[in-house]
């Protein structure tokens, strides 16, 4: 069993709270996390992808009714989506006789559906909480390599060996292509969305450019747009946009582009150990993909994430814009013996950074010059989790 960080928030919203949805990509461990919280607290747990859980829920109101005093978790709703309003009502009629947080934990996978009706119907009822796969700050230090080879869903990082972690992570991707795809959004030739994805992952951390996407997939820029919108809101990648302010430079418009899961990158690859991810030309990539994804859970809610590239060259791999509005200027290396470039220096002094931090693989914490410390991925991490 691996502790994770999100479980303190979680119970935090749920007690404060009428509703939560916990979304997240399949097989990310949230139903493990939801089991942990049900043997805490007087609960009732419904798969919704199980015909005799769907059959009890044939009249919502008189069934969930017989259980207010509990919480009522609900996987895979998105199977359900009509649920959403017969919910409101058990939830305006639990408040009026006193019942005000703690009714309700729906899990399922993000799609763009979902969201809209849950929003809509539960507006003011319902707090949402994004759950990754594991990331860099829940395993121990020396535990980092095996995780950014295989990734943060759990079946695979605790897979027994690099071969059997590969084969699990190739049958993921299958599964999304074949099956949840086709189910929680529009209709896309399987092959075709599995090129896509491959296309993704050799281009990470690049720029996109949808032209030369659309050209490859033989489609037009319309088409690529909307794979690219269904993968981000599935939570299978980050498109990660560029940031603007008022500064007298010429800035990057497009954005860049992380398939998310390290791990997911490396089986689109077909790359199943360490040694073959650091001799493939896109170890650089992934590597700066896995610190992102890190940083970004260790993030204070509300911060913002962009990078920064000039057209002269001054580029910052990740900016954090923090909820008080200072601003976190990252670089990523993927070298024991890191410098910072000057372009990083010059990028850093245009938005006023007020802390520069170069992250590697090392262990050591030591200053750069320039304002910029060298930290390892632990120590950033915790860096932000001070803020939280």
């Amino acid at each position: 069993m691996i502790d994770r960080r999100i479980l303190a928030e979680l119970i935090e919203l749920l007690d404060s709270n009428p509703a939560v949805a916990l979304i997240g990509p399949r097989q990310v461990g949230k139903t493990t996390l939801a089991l942990q919280i049900a043997d805490a607290r007087p609960a009732i747990y419904l798969d919704l992808e199980s015909d005799a859980d769907r059959a009890k829920l044939a009249e919502p109101e008189l069934y969930l009714a017989g259980h207010e005093d509990k919480l009522v978790i609900l996987d895979e709703v998105h199977r359900l989506p009509g649920l959403f309003q017969n919910l409101r009502g058990l939830i305006d009629q639990g408040r009026r006789s006193g019942r005000r947080t703690g009714r309700f934990l729906l899990l399922g996978s993000a799609s763009i559906d979902l969201m809209k009706q849950s929003s809509e119907t539960l507006a003011g009822r319902i707090a949402y909480l994004e759950m990754h796969p594991v990331d860099g700050l829940e395993v121990p230090a020396a535990e980092l390599p095996r995780l950014w080879v295989r990734g943060g869903f759990p079946d695979s990082l605790l897979a027994s060996s690099d071969r059997t972690s590969l084969r699990w992570r190739q049958d993921f991707i299958r599964t999304y292509l074949e099956r949840d795809v086709p189910m929680l959004g529009p209709r896309i030739p399987a092959e075709t969305l599995r090129r896509f994805w491959t296309m993704l992952a050799h281009h990470q951390s690049g720029l996109l450019n949808a032209a030369d996407f659309a050209r490859a997939l033989g489609v037009d820029g319309k088409t690529v747009a909307s794979y690219l919108d269904l993968l981000v809101d599935l939570l299978l990648v980050r498109r990660l946009e560029p940031w603007h302010a008022n500064v007298s430079k010429r800035l990057v418009k497009s954005p860049k582009i992380y398939v998310r899961d390290s791990g997911i990158t490396h089986a689109l690859l077909g790359l199943a150990t360490e040694e073959q991810v650091l001799g493939h030309p896109v170890a650089g990539g992934s590597w700066e993909g896995f610190v992102i994804e890190t940083l970004s859970a260790a993030a204070p809610a509300g911060t913002r994430l962009n990078f920064y590239r000039t057209a002269a060259g001054a580029e910052i791999d990740l900016l954090l814009t923090l909820p008080g509005s200072d601003i976190w200027a990252i670089e990523i290396k993927r070298s024991l013996a890191p410098k910072a470039e000057k372009g990083f220096h010059l990028a850093s002094d245009d938005i006023g950074a007020a802390r520069r931090i170069l992250v590697y693989p090392g262990s050591e914490t030591y200053p750069l010059g320039h304002r910029v410390e060298a930290m390892s991925l632990a120590t950033a991490g915790a860096e932000l989790l001070k803020l939280v």
